[in-house]
């Protein structure tokens, strides 16, 4: 099956309708207000609107209580939640059963110690998106354009849906569909020129490169 493409942290319409016309599978929206990518409800529902039943919408959120979920779950009219904190094995089962949606879970990597803890997920998230740790002291848990040793998840034995993010773009993500076969990429940095400002290019330049990958 092709790789699935997934472009977070869209919050314009120019974004969203590159990554349309690019054939992209999903587009995120940031549920967190310290990023530079946040959404409030307002602009999520315009979003969601505009995007129909085209692409999937992922709602993406860092150890979010289960109002703010709910909220965001409507405006968006989301198909998925992505938990990108701390959140436990089991409040992914508690997300799971209280919305009815699939739960992504990212699992920060720095280390092989952390492909391992992903094993605690695997059961219960329904895909898990392997992201670049950030550094102790960031003020974000991803979107920083960082990228891990791709070469930790060669032994990765977990169940197939998981995805691969951090640091990818159109100059890479060609690579690492080959050397991982990965079932999702997922880019945000990758395709921006400043913090939070999508490049309607830089998003048809990614989902090109992985569809010819």
């Amino acid at each position: 099956m092709p790789t699935a493409i997934k472009i977070c942290g869209i919050s314009t319409v120019e974004a969203l309708d590159a990554a349309i016309e690019a054939r992209a599978d999903y587009f995120g929206l940031v549920f967190f207000p310290p990023s530079p990518r946040h959404v409030d409800e307002h602009a999520a529902s315009a979003l969601a609107m505009r995007a129909g039943e085209r692409i999937g919408r992922v709602g993406l959120f860092v150890d979010a209580d289960d109002g703010t979920i709910a909220e965001a779950v409507k405006a968006g009219r989301l198909d998925a939640l992505q938990l990108h904190g701390e959140e436990t094995p089991e409040r992914i089962a508690q997300v799971k059963q209280r919305f009815g949606l699939p739960v992504w879970k990212a699992i920060s990597v720095a280390a092989a110690k952390d492909v391992d803890r992903a094993q605690a997920y695997s059961r219960i998230a329904d895909l898990l998106l392997f992201d670049a740790k950030t550094p102790k002291d960031a003020a974000l848990p991803g979107g920083m354009g960082l990228r891990f040793d791709w070469s930790l998840l060669n032994g990765w034995k977990g169940r197939p849906g998981w995805g691969l993010a951090g640091g990818l773009d159109a100059r890479n993500v060609a690579q690492a569909i080959g050397a991982l076969h990965p079932p999702l990429v997922d880019t945000s940095s990758g395709v921006e020129t400043a913090p939070g400002q999508k490049d309607p290019a830089l998003v048809r330049a990614f989902c090109e490169a992985a569809r010819k990958a």
